[in-house]
């Protein structure tokens, strides 16, 4: 099978002027090498298209693959990571991971989150921050957690996004406003524990592969996992397997979002517990990173001894039973 690969390099944005932190979702050399060198263990023959611009000129220039492996993130606009997907199905091409509906959805954290409490799936109450006169709207007790509605990677998250007063909340707010150029979701903040949750698959045959508790060291950025932590990460956060029975409740509600969600193929659902203890939903990512170390959906498979090799044939295998 011939398979192109769909990806956004983070040195072609840097080398456009773009800065560190707003081409923080996108990927390393490296995670575009693991990635070939897999699907060539597989026998497939790779195509490097890379970001969505490229992969128009190459469909106007008549090249078309198999598959496409898309992990495209996309720089402008809430529909950013739909970009790739959308334009793949106008010339009926494949491709791994969710579909545009989904990828538009989800990068949307406050429509996920109302669209995951129909299923009867916890999540926190919030409000959505539009301008700057919604802020004395927001109707939630302290303490709340503010964040942009549309960002990935910890990306407007510090230490200040815990928040305790209605002063520090509009000065949150306005700064995430100017910032980030889009809305703000205030949540009520959960004090308890973290948690990621692998999932693998689509529909019926989605497995949640494993559970991964996210842990603040002292020297973190207190109260989030947030841009500099994860940026950070072999130095500020430590990972580990919750116990069994934790790690059945998380799964469980994990999978009950990513199949009600209808995502595809492999992810991540984020989770925290409330003070009470109960885990609640907090986003999903339906196009997690993948390179070997550094991103969580791997880690997670290496907590639970499944290699990156077998992570990337259970992602091909999802994807082609699509195709007809």
């Amino acid at each position: 099978m011939i398979v192109g690969m769909t990806y956004d390099l983070r040195q072609d944005y840097l080398d456009d002027g773009f800065s560190e932190e707003q081409t923080a979702e996108f990927d390393r050399p490296s995670t575009i090498d693991a990635i070939e060198q897999a699907l060539t263990r597989m026998g497939h023959r790779t195509r490097r298209i890379g970001h969505v611009r490229s992969l128009v000129r190459k469909l106007a220039a008549g090249e078309r693959w198999d598959l496409v492996f898309n992990i495209c993130e996309g720089m402008f606009g809430t529909g950013r990571e739909a970009q790739v997907p959308a334009l793949l199905d106008a010339y009926q091409i494949p491709y791994t991971f969710s579909g545009p509906l989904i990828l538009a959805l989800t990068l949307d954290k406050a429509i996920t989150k109302r669209v995951v409490r129909t299923m009867g799936v916890p999540t926190p109450d919030f409000a959505v921050v539009t301008t700057p006169a919604d802020i004395a709207a927001v109707d939630l007790p302290f303490p709340v957690f503010a964040k942009p509605l549309a960002e990935g990677t910890g990306l407007g998250i510090d230490q200040t996004s815990k928040i305790d007063t209605r002063e520090d909340l509009a000065a949150v707010c306005l700064k995430l406003l100017e910032k980030f150029k889009q809305p703000v979701l205030v949540e009520t903040f959960l004090p308890g524990r973290e948690f990621t949750v692998g999932v693998v698959g689509s529909g019926a045959a989605a497995e949640a592969i494993g559970t991964m508790e996210v842990i603040l060291k002292p020297e973190a950025q207190a109260n989030a996992y947030s841009y500099v932590n994860k940026e950070n990460s072999e130095e500020l956060m430590s990972y580990m397997v919750p116990p069994a029975d934790l790690d059945a409740s998380c799964r469980e509600l994990a999978l009950k979002a990513w199949r009600g969600l209808g995502c595809l193929d492999a992810g991540r659902v984020d989770l925290k517990m409330d003070g009470s203890g109960a885990v609640n939903f907090l986003e999903v990512n339906p196009l997690a990173g993948l390179h070997p170390e550094h991103s969580d959906l791997p880690i997670i498979c290496g907590l639970v001894g499944i290699s990156f090799q077998t992570l990337m044939e259970r992602i091909m295998a999802s994807a082609c039973a699509r195709i007809r």
